[in-house]
């Protein structure tokens, strides 16, 4: 089984994810997890909604989520971007079906509505934020698609115990996804050639990174790239053997992912 998760950039090359994916369906099943972060912004700024980044004291980005906000998400990704990415999979002979983490209870998060952040030189308390993290997977749900040769196509937000739907770090998820069904290879494609020395210079690129000296690449981790290391160093905990962030905007993206021409972690 290979988990893939790409990221919401809009110079992903889809087509070629596609194409990859149904070549490798003949020989094992694929769960695809995506994002929609530019679709999100770009859905936001027409409705003239506040994207607001935030920074916790330890220095890690993250979108403070309001009501608002969270109805723009669920416009975005299970909306706008999971049914395009299904239906272009469905073009090209796969039995797509798209879900976000509330469907079926897939992604079942606990609530973090309290947030410090860091502003200038003090630290602020924010409240009502809905975000989660997510502990528990449907793993039922997600086998039984696979059974019926159905693709999963998995995007946030989540739902949380009470019910109650949340935003939620994809990386995380995938992590936690990764553990629960037991999977050893992870492809993370997004808009870089992988990771690198110089978030400004793509010939930077680090080729291969031993799992056990992960924490001393996370120097390199600039922005969104510090919770893809932090979900990384956590599918790694939960026994995923090898990882590769490589280039979404490839002609071939998964394949080449796959043959080493990204960040090899493993």
């Amino acid at each position: 089984m290979l988990l893939i998760k790409i990221g919401g950039g809009q110079t992903i090359n889809w087509e070629g994810v596609c194409q990859d994916i149904k070549l490798l369906w003949e020989k094992e099943k694929v769960i695809l997890v995506h994002g929609a972060s530019k679709t999100r912004n770009e859905l936001a700024q027409k409705l003239g909604v506040q994207v607001k980044t935030v920074t916790s004291p330890s220095g890690i980005q993250s979108v403070y989520t309001d009501q608002e906000l969270l109805d723009v998400f669920l416009m975005a990704y299970p909306g706008l971007v999971n049914k395009k990415i299904v239906a272009l999979l469905q073009r090209n002979g796969l039995e797509a079906i798209g879900l976000s983490g509330v469907d079926g209870r897939l992604w079942q998060a606990k609530p973090k509505k309290d947030l410090l952040v860091q502003e200038e030189n003090r630290v602020k308390l924010l409240t009502g934020n809905l975000t989660g993290r997510v502990e528990i997977i449907n793993v039922n749900l997600i086998k039984l698609l696979l059974d019926h040769n159905y693709l999963p196509v998995i995007c946030s937000p989540a739902i949380s115990f009470e019910g109650e739907i949340v935003n939620t770090d994809n990386d995380w998820a995938v992590a936690m996804m990764a553990e629960a069904l037991k999977v050893k290879r992870l492809v993370i494609l997004f808009d870089k050639p992988g990771l690198l020395r110089d978030l400004s210079d793509e010939t930077t690129l680090i080729k291969r990174i031993d799992k056990d000296r992960l924490e001393d690449f996370f120097q390199y981790a600039a922005g969104r790239m510090q919770k893809k290391i932090m979900g990384i160093k956590r599918a790694i905990e939960g026994g995923v053997e090898a990882v590769f962030l490589s280039d979404g905007r490839a002609p071939s993206p998964v394949l080449s992912a796959l043959a080493g021409l990204g960040t090899v972690i493993n």
